[in-house]
């Protein structure tokens, strides 16, 4: 019998263990989530002090491509999962030698490299219907003479390691793009069309070792400077028919990569009403932390599930719900460098605020601390609620 093959674990057995890659906030709500099922939780990460550290039954404090610690967690955990996609592939491969890993080290490096990606978005395309945006890698200055007049103006992103904005120039004309190039230090990057883009929308999905899949409600995001500011579920502006396109389209993705665990697919909605494919993040994703407030079966506890062959939950969405992303911002006033605390007893008076802090050491601007969900018996109201928190901690709604 292959590990992916192997029966459901028990709970509560002896020795039930799960394990995760990275010592970050998503690790540490998938502790949380993993607890309440039963189950103990290992964690291997480098930091000494970090969120999923703080909650997990064990912390192997080791590089990620320590192959002592990782034959270690291998041999404790009757699966491991990663809470980060630029963890190394080469690791989880290892792993997957010893023991049951999910999602597995070929789908994780497929969302390591942006070509990649892009190119299997395009192989998905005849079963999914949904392209990435017309596109160009750059690799040389000579590539840069190569690219089309009409993908410019443009985003040049690198095509490895860029998250929350990071690595990512916009562009105008080729000069700017020289410019930008040279600046990303010789690195492999690709240029993406702009394209007139209404809206953003994300789509979670679970699938399990047996091959069978879920998929939760379309959320509508909003960025800020590359990093999520609010989600909003159900997506207000999206058609019914956009909506089936893009769950389907993501149910093709995930059955086409045999992927096991949680995905999720941003999408941008053009103004026509097309949707453009835009990346995939091999694991839970931040506009999926409403799940925990507002659905049946969270996020963090359908990655669970999946790791131990247990049976995915039910994603139906009880109450209508708004999240805001909250940055290190919220504790300096100003200019000021002298951090205070938010004023989280009046936050939480308002109807339906459930409030989630990763337990982070130190506030630093633009540094994720937590998230705010608001849940309420309409969108209207959850909405309300989340811009009367704006105000309350100082955030420009």
């Amino acid at each position: 019998m292959s590990k992916n093959e192997l029966s459901p674990l028990n709970p509560s057995a002896a020795g039930a263990w799960l394990g995760v890659m990275g010592g970050g906030q998503l690790g540490r709500m998938f502790a949380h989530a993993a607890q309440k099922m039963g189950f103990k939780v290992a964690v291997l990460e480098p930091a000494h002090d970090c969120p999923a550290g703080h909650a997990a039954d064990h912390l192997h404090r080791a590089d990620y491509t320590d192959t002592d610690a990782l034959a270690k967690l291998a041999t404790q955990c009757a699966a491991v999962t990663t809470e980060f996609e630029n963890v190394s592939a080469k690791s989880l491969a290892f792993l997957a030698e010893r023991t049951f890993v999910a999602p597995s080290s070929d789908c994780v490096s497929i969302a390591q490299d942006r070509m990649a990606e892009k190119r299997f978005f395009i192989d998905c395309a005849a079963t999914s219907g949904v392209f990435p945006a017309p596109h160009k890698e750059i690799k040389s200055d000579a590539d840069i003479d190569m690219v089309p007049d009409d993908l410019l103006p443009g985003i040049l992103k690198t095509v490895r390691m860029g998250y929350d904005g990071k690595g990512q120039v916009r562009v105008k004309t080729r000069d700017e793009l020289r410019n930008a190039y040279a600046a990303m230090n010789g690195v492999a990057c690709v240029l993406e069309k702009m394209l007139p883009l209404a809206y953003e929308v994300s789509v979670l999905a679970a699938r399990g070792a047996d091959g069978k899949s879920v998929v939760y409600p379309i959320a509508e995001n909003v960025h800020r400077d590359g990093i999520l500011f609010t989600t909003t579920v159900p997506g207000p502006n999206i058609t019914p028919e956009s909506a089936q396109k893009a769950q389907a389209a993501t149910l093709a993705v995930i059955d086409q990569l045999g992927y096991v665990g949680v995905l999720c697919i941003e999408y941008f909605v053009l103004k026509d009403g097309s949707l453009v494919v835009n990346e995939m993040a091999p694991r839970p994703h931040n506009s999926g932390h409403y799940t925990i407030d507002a659905c049946i079966t969270s996020q963090f506890s359908q990655q669970v599930r999946a790791m131990a062959r247990l049976p995915l939950g039910d994603v139906r969405q009880h109450s209508p719900a708004a999240m805001l992303n909250i940055l290190g911002d919220i504790w300096f006033e100003g200019d000021s460098n002298e951090a205070r605390e938010p004023t989280w007893d009046k936050v939480l008076a308002l109807p339906g605020a459930n409030l989630h802090l990763y337990g982070k050491d130190t506030a630093r601007r633009a540094r994720k601390m937590g998230h705010i969900t608001f849940v309420a018996p309409t969108l209207e109201e959850a909405q309300a609620n989340l811009r009367k928190a704006c105000t309350i901690l100082g955030i420009p709604a």
